[in-house]
C-alpha cells in the first residue's frame, strides 16, 4: 500500500542479488550520483535507525546534502530510508522515503528503486528535478559495477 505519490524505476541486472547488493552498499559513493557528480560517504550505518549523511558535488560546485535514518535493511533483498529524520529520531522537513529492493530474475537481478513522497506538490518537484534521468542514469551506473563493467 503506498500513499500514490511515488516514483520508481526498475530494470534488470546481469548479476545475482546478492553481487547487486553488495556493490549497493559497499560501493556506494562510486554509483550514487549521476556522473561528474561525485559523492561522499559522511556516516552510513547499515541497521535499522542507522545514520544516513551524503554529500553530492557538481562539477561546477553545487553541493547537495542528505541525511536520514535507515528503516530497513535485509541483506540482499532491501533497504528502506527516509530524511523525516536525522539520526536519533530528530525530526526535519521530509521530502521522502526511498524504497530499494533486489529481486532474483533469471541469472540476474530485478532491482526497483522508488521514491515515496508526502504529496502531489513534492512528487512534482521531484520529477521536475530530474527523478527519471537522474535515477535510471545511477541505476545504469550500478548495474556497471555490478556487472564487472
Amino acid at each position: 500500500m503506498t500513499t500514490g505519490f511515488e516514483l520508481a524505476i526498475e530494470r534488470h541486472i546481469a548479476a545475482p542479488p546478492e553481487r547487486v547488493f553488495q556493490v549497493w552498499t559497499a560501493r556506494l559513493a562510486e554509483w550514487w550520483a549521476p556522473r561528474p557528480w561525485r559523492t561522499k560517504i559522511i556516516e552510513q550505518e547499515w541497521r535499522p535507525g542507522g545514520r544516513s549523511a551524503l554529500r553530492m558535488t557538481g562539477p561546477e560546485g553545487a553541493v547537495s546534502e542528505m541525511e536520514g535514518v535507515v528503516l530497513e535493511f535485509i541483506p540482499n533483498r532491501s533497504i528502506v530510508f527516509t530524511n523525516a529524520f536525522t539520526a536519533g529520531w530528530v525530526p526535519q522537513k521530509p521530502f521522502m522515503v526511498g524504497l530499494f529492493s533486489f529481486a532474483p530474475e533469471g541469472v540476474g537481478t530485478r532491482y526497483r528503486a522508488a521514491a515515496r513522497l508526502w504529496d502531489a506538490e513534492t512528487q512534482a518537484q521531484h520529477e521536475a528535478m530530474g527523478f527519471h534521468r537522474g535515477w535510471t542514469h545511477v541505476a545504469e551506473q550500478l548495474a556497471a559495477l555490478a556487472e564487472g563493467r
